[in-house]
């Protein structure tokens, strides 16, 4: 039976249910000891005596409760309340106050690129952290994806968690399929459209089970539908493992390419051809973020031709000023000496706008050299010209 408002067992007494699962359901509590809004996940009574359910359940607790880190759910406790019909155990969390991905994506609109990376970000890290305690999350998905009010990410429902190594505590923990909606229990391990080809196929699966996963994610972050999505289950199966994803819409959302490309090696069907290794896939990511910021902004400041070219003649209508600017400057940074700090050899190449060319010969009536460049190669001064007249830059 469901628990009702006011319902108290040892420190916790529940406040209302705020969530059903294939897991349990869960309910907004208060801590009375620590004086702190917790969740509180049970498992319903008429599964507490199946012995199966009731390891899963223990499971999921375990598995989190050995990962400390900000982008995965935190676990406070695990216990067991007695109630008039029979007994239901428990798991006590952080509550957490947002939406999952599953939620954001009802809309079938994508996430703005910035978010999406930011967000793939966050889940490489929390799944790196699983990974490095040898803990295989299995059932990686937008529902199990949770997004705070304040961005934050964190990654939910280790019940389908795998040790890649045993440890003593978790040895009599059976790992068993999760049954969810569109989850086919008894069959696969996983979530239908999130699965790997090696899932769907029933063999071992590793940390490049979670990668795979991971790629759907981001597929869907960005593109606004599944990567593989058919009719029927078995249309979707066979999309796993024979199909290739639509492409994503790179041209019209402005995706960045690298990214496209990442998003291709997470979804390779053989998972040696994928990355390796979650701490990579984040190392890639926080590369493309952190490129991407610049690239924005010279993109955002990309002119047109034909701007660029009324700038242009606008800047040769103060040909003079310009001259004895850029050359002021030349004979400033030569005069300047500053102690070389760093004697590496730099190379560096100029393009140009169309028609236009380094200034040569006399300029003003002095012979001078159209490239100036400062005693610690850190700065450059030039002429340019364009159909006869002069250009400062």
């Amino acid at each position: 039976m469901a628990l009702t408002a006011g319902t108290r067992f040892g420190p916790y007494e529940i406040a209302a249910q705020i969530g059903v699962g294939g897991m349990g359901e869960v309910y907004r509590a208060r801590d009375q000891r620590l004086a702190r809004e917790v969740a509180v996940k049970v498992l319903p009574s008429t599964f507490a005596t199946d012995v199966e359910r009731v390891q899963r359940f223990e499971q999921e607790a375990r598995a989190a409760a050995a990962l400390n880190h900000p982008n995965i759910l935190a676990v406070h406790d695990i216990g067991t309340v007695s109630l008039t019909d029979g007994s239901m155990p428990y798991i006590v969390s952080e509550l957490l106050e947002g939406e999952t991905l599953a939620e954001r994506f009802r809309g079938g609109q994508p996430l703005p690129i910035r978010k999406a990376v930011d967000y793939a970000v966050q889940i490489a890290r929390g799944l790196t952290a699983a990974h490095e305690k040898g803990i295989v999350h299995r059932d990686l998905k937008p529902a199990n994806v949770f997004i705070t009010h304040d961005g934050r990410v964190k990654i939910l429902d280790f019940g389908l968690a795998k040790l890649i190594e045993p440890d003593v505590a978790l040895a009599s923990a059976s790992v068993l399929p999760t049954a969810p909606p569109a989850t086919s229990p008894g069959v696969v391990l996983g979530t239908i459209g999130y699965m790997s080809p090696e899932q769907v196929r029933g063999k071992p699966a590793d940390h490049r089970t979670d990668i795979f996963a991971f790629g759907t994610i981001l597929y869907e972050m960005l593109a606004g539908r599944r990567a593989f999505e058919g009719e029927t289950t078995a249309d979707t199966l066979t999309a796993i493992l024979k199909e290739d994803p639509a492409d994503l819409p790179l041209a019209e959302r402005h995706i960045p390419p690298a990214l496209g490309r990442i998003v291709d090696r997470c979804l390779e069907k053989h998972p040696s051809a994928r990355f390796q290794s979650a701490s990579d896939l984040g190392f890639a990511l926080d590369a493309l973020s952190t490129q991407s910021g610049s690239t924005e902004a010279l993109a955002g400041t990309t002119l047109s031709p034909s701007r660029r070219d009324r700038l242009a003649w606008a800047v040769t209508g103060v040909t003079s000023v310009a001259l004895v600017g850029a050359l002021s400057l030349a004979a400033f940074l030569y005069t300047t000496r500053q102690p070389i700090e760093d004697a590496r050899t730099m190379q560096l190449s100029i393009a140009l706008p169309e028609g236009w060319q380094l200034a040569t010969g006399d300029i003003a009536g002095t012979a001078r050299t159209p490239l100036v460049i400062s005693p610690d190669g850190r700065r450059l001064a030039m002429i340019a010209r364009r159909a006869g007249v002069q250009r400062a830059s």
